[in-house]
């Protein structure tokens, strides 16, 4: 039987395969991919090689026999990544376990211990294999050992043989360490001859033979400039062939019998893998991973013509499934209910038809666990029936718990919580044209395992939430709000459709007057819609700079036609064309399409699982985007009034609320004593950062003040403010540096949010709402400094989030409590739409600003600016 030995370069593989991996960490957060692809290499080794003897070696410290002929030897390299440097233990204990022997020699290196069990091996003539990322070591290649390095990934591995060697390089093995002393190697600080590379050095060999030849024939080297290089480094490079020569003879005490290698130890293997979450690895092994995981494969659903009091029970999970999103319009398909009497079905909305279920429905003392509680508070409402005694959203559970996994897709939510085999929406129902109902027996299994899902993961979820101390966020936020935002939907707001059609009309009478401006500058009429028509006449027939190209031609972006307003009057027209047309087809006609006719009124939803900052987003129409920078835009909202004639539309919205929550986290004292005595925040900045008098603050260093005041809410960048300020990088760098100088609380708060997310991989709000960042140890610059810039800015808009959310609950408290007539109609960011009765304005005009501006306590006082009118416009 050939006697196989395989040699292993243990740092060198843990280096390739911590590089070569994303960064994995299991359950308990400790990273695995340098293991993981050590695991993977063993394995495709053991397999492929078969070996008989085995080793791998590792360098056992910073210091070698080579320093002291070079102290700078490996000099240059940078400090071991701590995410790597924790993995080293663990492929330690992943060699026992593998009964694979290690070793290492102090004053020597793995190479070293690899070179000397090499030569002893080829001596008793063993086939050695060495497998190492150090190209150093093909010098060992011969006719009994091959080197194999790795080349992309782990597990593709280039096998050095003297022919490949030949092949490649057109030398012999022996000269490697020759064309190494040549050329140096600037990973190991090895200097070489400066100005040689690997294609002159292997020139000169082939010529030469070795080092020590091409100095006795110095004056046969072709090339003035080269002879130069090599007369003056000689020392260099017969100095750094020393240090690439690998010991053969090393002072080891391992002997090649001693390496003997039978097998892994699966006793130690697999227990060891499966803490390590290697479950890939374990399956190819043959070994059954034991995955939290619960077919629901045997749900016996009940189906009913409608509920009765023998089918209520307290708690029940209760599910009602819409035909399609928008659940202020489409029908209802089924209802079902899972509690410890059963699982049952009643098919559309006729569960809405029975007495027990209504009354069961609408009793707070009634437990109800749902998956989207805003959901079932709507369409309830569509029925005549208010929604009580929800006390558990697995919808808005989950969305807590990971806000960057949200999904609307119930099968998706409750796969993470170990529950498979419950078919998505897409599966059952087909999508697009295909869609539709399926027979009431699938149908009634299907929303039967939603309900079962919805009952059988709430236990974990709540554990889950409290162990990351989020249960208060999800009953004393997220619920309570659910049902406000279901409220303020299914209530929505009155839309004056005259006065936006009239809107329509003139702003079609300007794009008009605006296009016969266009074709007058541009001497010629086009389609001003068409890109490629419109660069002609830019490019060619005006002759504007060119700025950027696409692959159909000329780029006519907004972001380039900005950076050309000042060479042509034409490009502002252009500008304000689009806006305007924009006006006309998104809002105008848009909004008139969803108005509901019998009442005027827009039924918006609010996405309440959707940011990863906690914010609310609308659809269906978006009501939070209306632009209110260009004052026909603005008069969009001319069009949203009362619904009842002479009430009063009021808005509230906050001052500042981001930077007053800045204040209090980063707790800086000059940006604390800005609110704390109410005066101009961005003047204050001003002052501080120029070191100006209040009286001496320009115009333009407030606008800079304030650009980096809100710039360092959303991770300011010294290019982002530079584009921002049409100024140079340079000076905008200049400028973050001497703001963070004058506050260097906020320096404090941002370097060290930082350093937390790294050690934790995630940042909170105040109210504990955490956003995951994943990429925050990136060895992508891009994807690092996003989710450093992401760290900084998430607990200050999550927390701003959070507190207009609280703001709304409180609210809405005070309305019930007081028994008050007014409406909360609109949640717009920072701002708050009420619709008022003439006789409740005194009051809401003191109430609302007060319960706002109560919503939390922070070491800065919060504050809301009320305007009130017979429009929206008008109120602001």
């Amino acid at each position: 039987m050939t006697k196989k030995l395989v040699l292993i370069d243990g740092n060198s593989i843990a280096y390739r395969a911590f590089f070569a991996l994303p960064l994995l960490n299991n359950e308990k957060g400790i990273y695995t991919n340098a293991v993981y692809g050590f695991t993977t290499m063993l394995n495709k080794i053991i397999e492929e090689e078969k070996p008989t003897h085995m080793l791998v070696a590792f360098d056992a410290g910073k210091t070698t026999f080579r320093h002291e002929s070079y102290k700078e030897y490996k000099g240059g390299r940078q400090k071991t990544p701590p995410e790597l440097s924790e993995q080293f233990p663990m492929i330690r204990e992943l060699l026992n376990a593998y009964d694979i022997k290690q070793y290492e020699l102090p004053n020597y290196e793995a190479d070293d211990i690899i070179g000397t069990l090499s030569k002893e091996a080829e001596a008793a003539d063993y086939e050695v294999k060495v497998i190492s990322g150090d190209k150093d070591l093909t010098q060992l290649s011969s006719e009994k050992t091959t080197v194999g390095i790795t080349r992309k990934g782990i597990t593709d591995i280039e096998p050095y043989t003297p022919s490949h060697i030949q092949e490649k390089y057109g030398l012999t093995a022996d000269q490697i360490i020759d064309m190494k002393g040549l050329m140096g190697d600037s990973s190991d600080n090895i200097p070489g001859v400066p100005g040689v590379g690997e294609k002159t050095a292997i020139k000169l060999l082939a010529q030469f033979g070795t080092i020590e030849k091409i100095y006795d024939h110095l004056e046969d080297v072709s090339g003035k400039k080269l002879k130069e290089k090599l007369e003056t480094n000689k020392e260099l490079a017969i100095l750094s062939k020393q240090l690439v020569t690998i010991e053969r003879n090393a002072p080891i005490e391992v002997k090649v019998e001693d390496l003997r290698y039978i097998g892994a130890n699966d006793e130690k293997l697999i227990p060891l893998l499966k803490e390590l979450e290697f479950n890939t690895i374990l399956e190819k092994m043959n070994v059954e991973v034991e995955e939290d995981t619960q077919e629901l494969t045997n749900i016996e659903v009940t189906i009913l013509s409608n509920f009765e009091q023998e089918h209520l029970a307290s708690p029940s999970a209760l599910h009602i499934e819409i035909a399609g999103e928008n659940y202020h319009r489409q029908e209802i398909l089924g209802v079902t209910l899972h509690n410890e009497k059963g699982t049952f079905f009643v098919g559309g909305d006729k569960a809405f038809e029975s007495e027990a279920f209504t009354t069961w429905f609408t009793d707070d003392s009634k437990e109800k666990w749902v998956y989207d509680a805003k959901k079932t508070f709507v369409v309830g409402k569509r029925f005549g029936c208010e929604v009580k005694g929800i006390t558990f959203d697995l919808f808005l559970a989950s969305y807590i718990l990971n806000p960057s996994e949200a999904a609307a897709e119930f099968a998706g939510v409750v796969s993470r919580h170990g529950f498979t085999n419950i078919s998505s929406d897409e599966q059952v129902y087909g999508k697009g044209a295909k869609w539709t109902v399926p027979a009431e027996d699938v149908l009634a299994d299907h929303l039967g395992r939603k309900v079962y899902g919805v009952f059988a993961v709430k236990g974990e979820c709540t554990d889950e939430l409290v162990k990351n101390e989020q249960m208060e966020l999800l009953e004393e936020l997220e619920l309570p709000l659910a049902l406000v935002l279901g409220a303020m939907e299914s209530y929505g707001v009155k839309v004056d459709k005259e006065r936006l059609n009239q809107m329509g009309t003139e702003l079609l009478s300007r794009l008009k007057d605006i296009e016969e401006k266009i074709y007058s500058l541009a001497g010629d009429t086009f389609n001003i819609n068409s890109p490629k028509q419109l660069g002609v006449i830019l490019f060619e027939k005006l002759e504007l700079p060119v700025l950027k190209k696409t692959k159909t031609g000329y780029s006519t972006s907004a972001d380039v036609l900005e950076k050309l307003e000042s060479e042509h009057e034409i490009v502002k027209e252009i500008l304000h064309y689009r806006q305007l047309s924009k006006l006309q087809s998104t809002y105008v006609e848009g909004l008139t399409k969803v108005i509901t006719d019998d009442t005027s009124r827009i039924h918006t939803r609010y996405n309440q699982a959707l940011t990863q900052t906690g914010r609310l987003s609308s659809i269906d129409p978006n009501l939070q985007n209306i632009p209110i920078r260009l004052e026909e835009a603005r008069k969009i909202r001319q069009a949203f009034v009362p619904s009842t004639e002479g009430w009063t539309i009021l808005a509230a919205d906050y001052s500042q609320i981001e930077l007053r929550v800045l204040a209090h986290i980063a707790d800086d004292e000059g940006l604390k004593e800005a609110f704390l005595e109410d005066r101009d925040v961005h003047t204050k900045t001003a002052m501080d950062v120029f070191g100006v008098k209040e009286e001496e603050v320009t115009s333009l260093m407030r606008r800079h003040a304030k650009a980096v005041n809100f710039g360092i809410v959303y991770g300011i960048s010294d290019y982002g403010l530079s584009q921002s300020l049409s100024i140079s990088r340079k000076e905008a760098g200049t400028f973050i540096e001497k703001y963070l100088n004058s506050f260097p609380g906020v320096k404090e708060y941002m370097d060290e949010i930082v350093k937390d997310a790294k050690k934790q991989g995630y940042v909170s709000t105040l109210l504990h709402r955490r956003r995951y960042l994943p990429d925050i140890t990136s060895r992508n610059f891009n994807l690092k400094s996003f989710a450093e810039r992401t760290a900084m800015n998430t607990p200050i808009q999550g927390s701003a989030a959070d507190i207009i959310k609280k703001a709304m609950i409180d609210m809405q408290n005070e309305l019930d409590e007081q028994g008050l007539t007014s409406k909360m109609l609109l949640q717009v960011h920072d701002e708050l739409v009420f619709e008022v009765p003439e006789e409740e304005l005194e009051l809401m005009k003191e109430l609302v600003p007060t319960v706002m501006e109560r919503a939390a306590e922070l070491s800065v006082p919060l504050k809301a600016d009320v305007s009130f009118g017979p429009s929206w416009y008008e109120a602001k």
